[in-house]
């Protein structure tokens, strides 16, 4: 006879476990702590076998008998009904194995090490806060491109188009790492090429190169701190990016050499870089050690010596001088490839003294010291042209183009 709710209910405990049966090969296993178990008793190929139903009472006889039909409708199709449990299990634990969080971790943990610790701490805050919290649990195969799109729109509708940027070329690079692993079939970050909102294109702040004799008149008046003035000085004469310069430690700096050899890790394009020391860049690096040379920055923090410099001094002391909206300290960069351009530098010289990256990125990643004896004079002649302008005697003359 089948069971009732009412006899399921009421079935007790006894010294051993025993069987109440509904029918079909199912029944109710009740144990001696009480607990109360559905199983399913079928034959496949002559031999007997069991199958988990549930536990009651969070599965009902109404829930046991259904899931009892699914399996006789299996067993009619000729399959085993274990089998077919563990198979989805499996499919389900490979699912999690291959969504886009799991995945998005793969990848960070292949790609970390090649990082600045930096950029590192923010690719994975972007993928925690941005990606994970709602691409994360599905698997990347049913991922749609409207539905990375709308991830991205997502971080678009708080007005922070450039992470959203950032976010999409991120979710790209995941997407990738799946197809090369085999756990995706293919990039969506092509298709949504347009679909995000832009800038309007601002290049950084800079004066003409009419200004520069007052500007570098502005530099060596300024009455505020003597760190801050040697940092904008040395940035002038070394044109390297701001991030290079306030990161800058003794470690990196050889004065014999005249030279600044800044690790790949600091550097934006991951590739190693030398800086050749003008006498002016020496002569203000000597003052530095005189004052900092204790420390491990070249430009140590005011509030901590264990902290570089911060991002905004330079860019205040410009403002302070009157340059605000005029001059950037990343304004230096611009100044001294038009300067050197236009009195006939090469430009292979003036590219790679700026750090940009060969086109060949396996190349570049090996040319840092490529033509680097005209790289020497030429930095040796913007020196001589900046203290020219500035109403000081150079080394030697500014006015001859050097080839």
């Amino acid at each position: 006879m089948p069971l009732t709710d009412v006899a399921v209910r009421a079935a007790k405990p006894r010294e051993r476990s025993y069987k109440l049966a509904d029918g079909q090969g199912m029944y109710l296993e009740v144990m001696p702590n009480g607990s109360k178990y559905w199983r399913l008793k079928y034959r496949i190929d002559g031999k007997e076998k069991r199958a988990a139903l549930g536990v009651y009472p969070a599965v009902s006889l109404f829930a046991a008998r259904k899931a009892r039909d699914a399996m006789k409708d299996e067993l009619r199709a000729g399959l085993d009904p274990t089998h077919e449990r563990r198979r989805a299990k499996i499919a389900k634990s490979l699912e999690r194995a291959n969504s886009f969080e799991s995945l998005g971790r793969d990848w960070y943990a292949t790609k970390k090490e090649s990082w600045s610790v930096r950029h590192a701490d923010f690719v994975e805050k972007l993928l925690e806060r941005e990606l994970f919290p709602i691409l994360g649990a599905r698997p990347v195969k049913e991922i749609t491109s409207p539905e990375l799109l709308a991830a991205v729109r997502r971080i678009e509708s708080r007005d922070a188009l450039d992470l959203a940027r950032k976010a999409l070329q991120i979710a790209g690079q995941v997407f990738r790492f799946g197809v090369a692993t085999g756990r995706a079939e293919r990039d969506l970050s092509p298709d949504l090429r347009g679909a995000l909102k832009t800038r309007p294109v601002t290049h950084m702040s800079r004066i003409q190169e009419s200004e520069i004799p007052e500007l570098m008149k502005n530099i060596a008046a300024y009455d505020g701190d003597l760190q801050t003035r040697l940092a904008i000085e040395l940035l002038a004469l070394t044109f390297v990016r701001t991030a290079e310069l306030r990161f800058a430690e003794w470690t990196e700096i050889d004065e014999k050499k005249a030279e600044w050899r800044i690790p790949a890790e600091k550097m934006k394009m991951r590739s190693p870089h030398i800086v050749p020391l003008s006498k002016q860049a020496i002569a203000v690096i000597k003052q530095l050690r005189e004052v900092n040379g204790a420390w491990q920055w070249v430009f140590p923090n005011r509030s901590s010596a264990k902290k570089p410099m911060s991002e905004n001094t330079v860019l205040y002391a410009l403002y302070r001088m009157g340059y605000h909206s005029r001059m950037t300290g990343h304004g230096f960069r611009g100044l001294a490839s038009t300067v050197l351009n236009e009195r006939g530098f090469n430009s292979d010289w003036i590219e790679r003294q700026l750090a940009h990256l060969d086109q060949d990125g396996v190349r570049a990643a090996y040319n840092h010291a490529q033509y680097l004896p005209e790289r020497r004079k030429m930095m040796q002649w913007w020196a001589d042209y900046l203290d020219t302008a500035a109403g000081r005697k150079g080394t030697r003359s500014a006015a001859k183009t050097r080839q």
